[in-house]
């Protein structure tokens, strides 16, 4: 006959880490951004675009690696 498991070792599905309440549904407003993230945005922006033409430059040119 099988042994009957306890309750402290039945396994429980669907555990979710504690969320804070969502204050959006009680009428709070979201915070206002950053100047300082807005150029840190655009700074990342502009250097994977500097980076994308190099290595567009570089292929396109048929420079080979040292």
């Amino acid at each position: 006959m099988p042994r009957t498991l306890s309750n402290r070792r039945i396994p429980r599905h669907h555990l979710m880490p504690h969320r804070p309440p969502n204050h959006r549904s009680q009428g709070a407003k979201a915070k206002p951004v950053r100047t300082s993230d807005l150029v840190l945005a655009l700074l990342g922006v502009v250097l994977l675009g500097g980076l994308a033409l190099g290595a567009a430059f570089t292929l396109a040119t048929g420079a080979t690696a040292p």
